[in-house]
């Protein structure tokens, strides 16, 4: 799979997510653990940036903010999953907010995922 294919799942796959957490925030439950959440290298993108297939790209501008903001998106995920399901409604809807925790993890990685398709 090419780079921008990569990109491109991977973008759609965390968009997922806000859906995802939205669910557990009504329902208080979720297929998914915090705790499982948070790791940033168990999703195909994740097993992607931290394998042999990104070798070439390691050490780049690029790979290495998308490393890092993977890696925010996946611990404020987490917290988020973690509020709801805890029923701390209020909590994880702040965070799901326009200038919330979580929104602003989703867009700068949705921007440098972008921004590396486009340069390459």
């Amino acid at each position: 799979m090419s780079t921008q294919d990569q990109i491109n799942a991977a973008i759609a796959a965390h968009s997922m997510w806000k859906a995802r957490l939205k669910a557990a925030m009504q329902t208080g439950s979720s297929e998914f653990s915090p705790s499982a959440v948070a790791h940033d290298d168990r999703c195909d993108f994740g097993k992607w940036l931290h394998g042999a297939a990104a070798t070439a790209f390691k050490g780049s501008p690029h790979h290495t903010k998308c490393v890092e903001l993977h890696r925010q998106f996946h611990t404020v995920a987490a917290r988020v999953l973690s509020l709801a399901l805890a029923g701390k409604r209020d909590e994880a809807t702040r965070s799901m907010s326009p200038q919330g925790e979580y929104a602003v993890a989703s867009g700068a990685l949705t921007k440098a995922m972008m921004d590396w398709k486009s340069a390459g």
